[in-house]
């Protein structure tokens, strides 16, 4: 088990990571990774402790991850339903989160459809100056650590299974293709692939980008049919679109073919079609010849190459369902049992301070 201190009382986003909390994460998770292997998969890392599930949005991948991991950990859970809580006579969120506090919760795992849920319920828990740690699990539009986190913990295990570290994905090219406008996922992978080093391409059609990088790419290139920019350091990014990387090392593509030449590895990402508010593309048959992942297009890629999807997937629309149960290509299953390992880490990380 790695000795470096772990100081970060929440989880909420990537966006302030270091290289160090990075390796950490990495380097527990392949510790917890060992023991998942075991005969006895069990440890009392977090007995006695409460580890609160508030699931204010549909899930079954994190929701029964953080629930296994957790108990992987011997700690006790407790699992939140929106449509069987209080919620429905009127409850705040807040006072639900309160309610599990004075029944002495010391992790809440929050996951909620609207961006910013998770930081009020931690801005709450400070505020009542509690030891109460608040790990974001998903939240709108805006991010989803854990995701991410499993995502790089599963790239770096294959390269290094020894020693996973950030530093193993230094100069690889990783496509992330999709939508993109709805993806929180997308988000926090852009922050700890960037901190990698890793050259990050988009691709998208322009109707599943932010807005912003439209309006950008129209503006600096006078251009609309150049399908490549590099984001400037200049640009003005509100809190809804993609991050601000001061050394850009990510690429947008309105095709695919140049975001997957020669990639290393390719991510792609569901179509959130219950978040999409108007008609964003002309079928999911033009989507699929256009931007979905098949064997023929991973021909443009390097001869290694392998695929991730966050889930859970359409399949025959971003990837075929084909290459999707190939395990010479997909990561997909390997992102699942990745995600025990992860979040068992984090569990251990935020709540080992608390024994």
């Amino acid at each position: 088990m790695p000795t470096t201190t772990w100081n970060r009382h929440h989880v909420l986003s990537l966006s302030d990571f270091t290289t160090a909390e990075y390796d950490t994460v990495l380097q527990t998770a392949a510790s917890f990774q060992e023991v998942l292997s075991r005969r006895t998969k069990k440890v009392p890392t977090l007995q006695g402790q409460v580890v609160a599930n508030l699931f204010f949005e549909s899930s079954t991948r994190t929701r029964s991850s953080f629930e296994i991991a957790a108990k992987r950990l011997s700690a006790d859970t407790l699992n939140f339903a929106a449509a069987t809580s209080s919620m429905t006579k009127g409850e705040t969120i807040l006072d639900t989160a309160k309610t599990y506090l004075a029944m002495g919760t010391d992790i809440m795992v929050i996951r909620h459809r609207e961006a910013g849920v998770p930081n009020a319920i931690a801005a709450e828990m400070d505020r009542l100056s509690v030891r109460v740690s608040v790990l974001n699990a998903g939240d709108g539009q805006h991010e989803h650590p854990s995701q991410a986190l499993l995502d790089l913990f599963t790239i770096c295990t294959l390269i290094d299974p020894a020693n996973p570290r950030l530093q193993l994905l230094k100069g690889k090219k990783i496509a992330i293709v999709g939508d993109i406008l709805h993806s929180r996922v997308a988000r926090s992978n852009i922050w700890s692939l960037i901190a990698s080093g890793a050259q990050v391409h988009l691709a998208a059609p322009p109707t599943l980008l932010p807005k912003l990088f439209a309006e950008y790419f129209s503006e600096e290139t006078g251009d609309s049919s150049q399908d490549l920019f590099t984001i400037s350091s200049s640009l003005p990014l509100p809190h809804s679109p993609l991050p601000l990387i001061p050394n850009p090392q990510l690429f947008l593509h309105w095709q695919l073919e140049p975001a997957l030449q020669d990639a290393d590895f390719v991510m792609t990402l569901r179509l959130q079609k219950e978040r999409m508010t108007a008609h964003l593309l002309p079928s999911l048959r033009e989507y699929h010849q256009l931007f979905g992942i098949t064997r023929a297009k991973l021909q443009l890629c390097k001869p290694n190459v392998k695929v991730l999807h966050p889930g859970p997937v359409n399949r025959g629309v971003e990837i075929s369902s084909d290459l999707m149960d190939d395990p010479e290509f997909s990561l997909i299953q390997s992102q699942v049992t990745s995600g025990v390992a992860v979040r068992m880490a984090l569990l251990y990380l935020l709540g080992s301070g608390k024994a």
